[in-house]
């Protein structure tokens, strides 16, 4: 049985993959904004390996959240699933002068990865929109462009998804994946959504525990357990040494080299 962490687990997707996992009898530890939602968490998931709390907008808090879950022990894989959504939204600076957008979607999984203890797999929750978003890295916090909720959140998640494929470039030894749980009728898909909300926790969770040849690859991007193309840009090298560079600059922590996973 496995170990795996999993970003905003306190409801939504993270919850849903997560009682999925104990189900199947792994041990899972969740991760809350805050203590009321740690709290809600122990509730809806009472054989937690832990809670790891902290605002993932804040570059010291998501700091802090890396400390909380390597005291927790190893894990077997992470999934970055907290993201921040765009319906109905202005424009939203964080107390580092970030969009709450870029920071949530992408400097804190960049951030995660690079100080938690590699794990065997990492998998981030990425979405179809990510095929909107500009590859040049203008303008990343929208200080200067007139917001735009909905490309804003497409950005994002080409920035996580080209971050997903750099982390299976430079860390061999790690399985990195990228999955589109489709839009579904969650707080953050909103109840228009039209995708099946039951198949939206699977890949993510099949991604991280299982022992199928088509789940043990890496740089690759899902829809419902199948691969799908990703942006082509998004595996560009140059696209994501860029994408790095950048968010190494905003955190000044820099992804290393390379990764063993035990």
């Amino acid at each position: 049985m496995a170990r795996i962490f999993i970003t905003g687990s306190t409801d939504g997707l993270g919850l849903m993959a997560a009682q999925l996992l104990s189900r199947q009898g792994h041990t899972v530890a969740l991760h809350a904004r805050d203590n009321a939602r740690a709290h809600d968490a122990h509730a809806a998931l009472p054989d937690t390996a832990g809670v790891a709390v902290g605002d993932l907008s804040s570059i010291a808090q998501t700091r802090e959240v890396a400390a909380q879950v390597n005291d927790l022990g190893t894990f077997d894989a992470v999934i970055h699933n907290a993201g921040v959504g765009y319906y109905g939204r202005e424009r939203v600076e964080t107390e580092d002068g970030l969009s709450d957008v870029f920071a949530v979607n992408v400097l804190a999984p960049y951030l995660l990865t690079a100080l938690i203890t590699p794990p065997r797999r990492l998998v981030y929750l990425s979405s179809g929109m990510h095929h909107s978003g500009d590859t040049t890295l203008r303008d990343p916090q929208w200080a200067t462009r007139p917001w735009q909720g909905s490309q804003a959140y497409s950005e994002s998640k080409f920035h996580l998804t080209a971050l997903t494929f750099a982390v299976a470039r430079k860390w061999p030894a790690v399985l990195s994946n990228a999955v589109d749980p489709g839009w579904v009728p969650t707080k953050m898909g909103g109840s228009g959504a039209t995708d099946d909300l039951r198949l939206a926790p699977v890949t993510q969770a099949w991604l991280a525990v299982s022992d199928d040849a088509e789940a043990l690859v890496t740089g690759r991007y899902f829809h419902h357990r199948q691969p799908r193309p990703p942006h082509l840009a998004t595996q560009s090298p140059e696209v994501q040494d860029r994408l790095l560079e950048y968010c190494a600059d905003l955190t000044k922590v820099e992804l290393p080299a390379a990764a063993s996973a035990d």
